[in-house]
């Protein structure tokens, strides 16, 4: 028996996604960060209950900083990346993207094909992994280590092409002693 009330999917509209499909992973800064606006709107009711004329003004602190932690994101799709920030917004294609630099503080920089950089907004060192992860391999993994059985593949091919025997004739004159007569002179005569 089908009941009068089944779930329907949504109808397409401008807002939703061309074909139902997953629009991409959102990496944004921590819902978290609210409670340090809390605190921020908290230290400005002081003051604001002291000289409520003239500093009703420092609330738009706690606002500004609430706006900078809803709309700072990267969303990353198949499409590139879409990087939104308090001002504006900017899309990235994964063709434009040459690599990424990893600074001491602040966001991810990506760097662009025009030599230029762009931080990606939320994705600091510790969210990184959500970034590679979100990627779907456009990105290498920054914290993988080598395969051991790659460098072991480069080792043996090396062998094969009689790499190691030359080394083993030519290490006698790349060792560290070297003969009397190359050595100068040093004289401690004063």
């Amino acid at each position: 028996m089908s009941s009068p009330q089944q779930s329907v999917p949504p109808a397409q509209s401008s807002h939703t996604a061309e074909g139902g499909t997953e629009t991409g992973r959102v990496i944004r800064i921590p819902r978290l960060a609210h409670l340090g606006v809390f605190i921020l709107l908290f230290c400005a009711a002081f003051p604001f209950f002291g000289w409520p004329a003239v500093l009703w003004i420092l609330f738009l602190i706690p606002i500004a900083a609430a706006w900078w932690v809803e709309r700072t994101r990267t969303t990353v799709s198949a499409g590139g990346l879409d990087l939104r920030t308090i001002f504006g917004s900017r899309h990235v294609d994964w063709s434009q993207i040459q690599g990424l630099r990893i600074p001491k503080r602040g966001w991810v920089r990506a760097h662009l094909s025009d030599d230029s950089e762009v931080a990606l907004p939320a994705v600091s060192y510790d969210r990184l992994k959500d970034l590679v992860a979100a990627s779907d391999g456009r990105i290498p993994d920054p914290f993988a280590r080598p395969d051991k059985s790659a460098a072991s593949a480069v080792e043996k091919s090396g062998d094969q092409n009689g790499v190691e025997g030359e080394s083993a004739e030519s290490g006698a004159a790349d060792s560290p002693v070297a003969d009397p007569a190359d050595k100068p002179e040093t004289s401690t005569d004063d």
